[in-house]
């Protein structure tokens, strides 16, 4: 860890929510592409066997620290100079948030704030937010693209459109760029099946696979723009990295929309003795039909989802 910044280049790269399911995904995407990370995580939700494939690598250390305790974040910081900040750490929970707003804005505004001001003080040049399409509400304008109307219909997409405004004032106050990304719905090996609704996959094929039926919220016809892992992990690689893309707001998603009565399709095309599904009433807080535009991301990013659906669901059973 005694590498030094290199100026004009991206080496030095701090991952906040780094044992998460994106998070341990994205360093070691990082420490393929060559970067020395250190990683941050209260464990909270975060698990340190998600790291376990990077743990001994020589140019990854680990922190268990709140992104909400200004100190520690002020030290990790300062001490490591990173060249740029990727901030994943959240509570990704619509529930909770629904049913603790207070918490929702002290983790997802207030830890923001945190992090973007030590990213500051440590002359970060970079810092890369995980934002969300919930940020859009239930839009009728389909498919949603980053100029149009945003109205989210819970306490998480609040928050998260709340970060987003704070860190694009700070990128045109102070000499660091901001990219939010706003995630459609991710998925991919690591997520946790105990995870509330945005792990939609990951709780179906973990039930398909132990031979016990899912529940379905609503009638199965509400759609989701489902991305891979490792696409996403691509695109915040490559918005934290790459010195010569701008700031500013960019969707990842596929562009293609698939219900959840189709995902149960695809489980099915892997394990034809899937139970039939169970129904019940709409959740509150969630969202109908999302679907983004990747035209944006496509134009000044250069970044394209290139997993099939289909693919990205057998990686996810193997």
């Amino acid at each position: 860890m005694e590498e030094q910044k290199v100026s004009g280049e991206i080496n030095r790269v701090a991952v906040t929510g780094a044992a998460g399911f994106i998070g341990s995904h994205t360093c070691e995407g990082l420490l393929d592409a060559g970067k020395t990370v250190i990683g941050i995580d209260n464990l909270s939700t975060g698990k340190r066997i998600n790291l376990k494939g990077i743990g001994e690598h020589d140019r990854f250390s680990f922190f268990q620290a709140d992104i909400c305790q200004e100190d520690a974040m002020a030290t990790i910081l300062g001490d490591f100079q990173p060249d740029a900040v990727i901030h994943l750490a959240a509570l990704v929970s619509v529930p909770i948030a629904e049913h603790n707003p207070d918490e929702n804005y002290r983790i997802n505004v207030l830890g923001t704030k945190l992090v973007a001001q030590a990213a500051l003080k440590a002359a970060a040049r970079r810092m890369v937010f995980a934002s969300s399409a919930a940020v859009y509400g239930n839009s009728d304008q389909l498919p949603l693209s980053e100029e149009g109307p945003t109205n989210p219909i819970n306490q998480y997409g609040m928050a998260k459109l709340e970060a987003e405004t704070l860190l694009l004032s700070y990128e045109k106050s102070h000499d660091m760029t901001s990219t939010c990304l706003r995630f459609f719905n991710v998925y991919g090996p690591r997520q946790d099946p105990t995870s509330p609704y945005s792990g939609v996959i990951s709780i179906f094929a973990d039930l398909c696979a132990s031979g016990r039926p899912v529940t379905v919220y609503g009638d199965g016809r509400q759609s989701r723009d489902f991305i891979y892992i490792k696409d996403i992990t691509r695109g915040i690689i490559t918005s934290a990295t790459n010195t010569e893309l701008p700031g500013g707001i960019y969707n990842l998603c596929t562009g293609q929309g698939k219900t959840l009565l189709e995902l149960l399709d695809a489980l099915k095309g892997i394990d034809p003795d899937v139970p039939e599904p169970i129904f019940e009433g709409e959740r509150e807080g969630d969202i109908k039909h999302s679907l983004g535009n990747p035209s944006v991301a496509r134009r000044i990013l250069g970044f394209e989802a290139t997993t099939n659906f289909a693919e990205g669901i057998r990686e996810l059973q193997n």
